[in-house]
């Protein structure tokens, strides 16, 4: 259990009420580390907590909800001020939020949709990972995890704006690892395939759309949202210490293809 034991880590996982992130918090807390449960709406974000810290069997606070909306730069800097003001230097940061208001040919988005999908998959990690990184630096230890997607690896008729911001994602966690690399501070991306989680409802939901989606992959399924958080766990404990600078892809094979 060392390997993988986070006791006395701190990490912020944003958009952590639901889906991906919200695996993420309750398995990083399962493995020992504190968790900062980050979304838009502070309600949710506090009910999230309180199941975490429940399931943590009474053995005392392990979840603080720090509502924040990723689009302000304000916002990021109260998530990172408070969970300090809280519990400390932040160990393990893991940039999980993200958008995409716009489905369909790159031609027809809009540029308000272009704008945000940017601001908000890109910029605002960029944004936080500079607001953690000097303390991560000072400790000389530290694990950045960006939550990015096999489509920033391929073409896509219907995603393309989308999938633009998660290729950003790949190289800003490299750029990380390289500049940050010598301070023992680690950086990698998370590339998921199809999970079921309401952010990919559009994806899974309809069964035609779903049975094309899978059809090619080895594992012929959609994924769970706590085979991505494993991963999480990993990156953030002893045994990822060694892995930087990377796009792990968790995708059932799809990417590989299976035909």
């Amino acid at each position: 259990m060392s390997l993988f034991d986070l006791s006395g880590k701190v990490a912020v996982i944003t958009g952590s009420t639901k889906g991906i992130g919200k695996a993420i918090a309750f398995r990083m807390a399962e493995h020992g580390a504190k968790v900062v449960v980050s979304s838009r709406k502070a309600d949710v974000c506090g009910e999230v907590a309180a199941e975490i810290n429940a399931a943590h069997g009474g053995g005392g606070e392990v979840a603080v909800p720090i509502p924040c909306n990723i689009s302000y730069k304000e916002q990021l800097q109260n998530l990172v001020d408070q969970t300090n003001d809280k519990w400390g230097p932040i160990d393990a940061l893991v940039c999980n939020a993200a958008v995409n208001p716009y489905f369909g040919p790159s031609i027809d988005c809009p540029d308000d949709a272009f704008e945000k999908i940017m601001h908000c998959n890109v910029q605002s990690n960029f944004w936080l990972s500079n607001m953690v990184l000097p303390q991560m630096k000072e400790r000389g230890d530290g694990a950045v995890i960006i939550v990015s997607s096999i489509g920033g690896l391929r073409g896509s008729t219907l995603l393309g704006t989308y999938a633009i911001s998660k290729a950003a994602d790949f190289q800003l966690a490299r750029n990380i690892a390289v500049e940050y690399g010598p301070f023992g501070i680690t950086a990698n991306a998370i590339a998921p395939g199809l999970i079921k989680t309401d952010f990919a409802r559009a994806l899974w939901e309809d069964p035609d759309i779903l049975k094309a989606s899978t059809a090619g992959a080895p594992l012929r399924r959609i994924g769970e949202p706590d085979e991505i958080a494993g991963m999480a766990v990993l990156l953030a404990s002893k045994a990822g210490k060694f892995l930087t600078g990377q796009g792990l892809v968790i995708d059932g094979g799809v990417t590989i293809g299976g035909n």
